[in-house]
C-alpha cells in the first residue's frame, strides 16, 4: 500500500471535516447524551462521520471502520481505520475552542499512519510509520520532536476524566492529578485527548495519562508521538496495543520512568 498517497487522502478528509466543523462551530448545537451526563454528541459528531466514512469508503472499499458514533463499517480484513469525527465535544458544544478530528489507519494492530486536524487554528498534525511527524500550519511544515525535559519539575503534563465520574464509587485520576502537582510545573486538562497527543509529539507538552480512553481518541495520535521520538505504554508500562478501551502514559521518553513511578506507587 502506498502511504504517502493514503495520507494525501486522509489530509483532504480531514480538511473537509473540519471545515464542516469551523461552519458549525458558531452555529446551535443539538445535544444528546450518550454513556453518561457528560457524554454528550451533536448534530455535527453524526454530520462529519457521516462525510468521513463516505469519503473513506470512496477511497479505500475494502477497508473496515471503526468510528466513534456508528460503530464497525464494512468488513474486517488487512487494513482498519479508527475515526474521531470531533474529539472534543464538549468544548465545541460550550463554544471552547479546543477539538479536532483525528484518523489513522491501522493493519495487524500497528498504525500505520494518522492526521489530527484543529480546524480552528488551521493545525494539520500528520504521521507515516517510519517517515517521521509533521505539523502543516498554512504553506509551512515543520517536523515534530519531542521536548528534551527531563525532570518532572519542568514538566507541563496533560489529562483527562473518564465519562462515568458523576456514577463511579471512586473517581479515577483525582489522586494522580494530586500528585504530579506537587511534582511537575502544570498540568493541563484541555478536554481532546488526541489534541494532548498531538501537543506532546511537537514538544508543546512533555507527557499526558488518562483512564478509560476509546481506540478513535489516541489511534491517531499515538503514531504521531512515537514518530515523533516519545513514548507510549499502557498505564502500567506494558507496551502499547490498539484496544477498544485504554488507559494509558504518554511522554517524550524522559520522563517515562518518572512518569510510571508516580503512577505506580498509587496503583499499589
Amino acid at each position: 500500500m502506498d502511504l504517502q498517497h493514503a495520507l494525501m487522502i486522509t489530509v483532504q478528509i480531514a480538511r473537509e471535516a473540519g471545515e464542516l466543523l469551523r461552519q458549525g462551530y458558531e452555529e446551535e448545537k443539538r445535544i444528546e447524551r450518550k454513556s453518561s451526563a457528560v457524554d454528550w454528541v451533536t448534530q455535527y459528531d453524526t454530520a462529519v462521520e457521516a462525510l468521513i466514512i463516505k469519503r473513506l469508503q470512496t477511497a479505500f472499499p475494502d477497508h473496515h471502520i471503526i468510528a466513534e458514533e456508528s460503530g464497525h463499517n464494512g468488513n474486517p480484513g488487512a487494513y482498519t481505520w479508527y475515526i474521531d469525527p470531533l474529539d472534543g465535544t464538549n468544548n465545541f458544544a460550550h463554544g471552547f475552542p479546543v477539538f479536532c478530528v483525528s484518523l489513522a489507519l491501522y493493519a495487524a494492530g500497528q498504525p500505520l499512519l494518522g492526521v489530527i486536524y484543529d480546524p480552528l487554528r488551521d493545525e494539520c498534525f500528520t504521521a507515516v510509520r517510519g517517515g517521521g511527524a509533521f505539523l502543516q500550519r498554512g504553506e509551512r511544515q515543520t517536523r515534530l520532536q519531542v521536548s528534551q525535559t527531563t525532570a518532572l519539575v519542568d514538566a507541563l503534563l496533560a489529562t483527562g476524566f473518564p465519562y462515568d465520574r458523576h456514577t463511579a464509587e471512586v473517581v479515577e485520576n483525582l489522586a494522580e492529578v494530586g500528585a504530579f502537582l506537587q511534582r511537575v510545573q502544570g498540568i493541563r486538562r484541555a478536554g481532546a485527548a488526541a489534541l494532548d497527543l498531538a501537543y506532546v509529539a511537537a514538544g508543546r507538552l512533555d507527557g499526558y495519562w488518562e483512564y478509560k480512553l476509546h481506540s478513535w481518541d489516541v489511534a491517531a495520535g499515538v503514531l504521531l508521538v512515537q514518530e515523533a521520538g516519545g513514548q507510549v505504554t499502557l498505564l502500567d508500562g506494558t507496551p502499547f496495543a490498539i484496544a477498544p478501551q485504554l488507559s494509558l502514559t504518554v511522554s517524550n521518553g524522559r520522563l517515562h520512568p518518572l512518569m510510571r513511578d508516580v503512577l505506580q506507587t498509587l496503583a499499589n
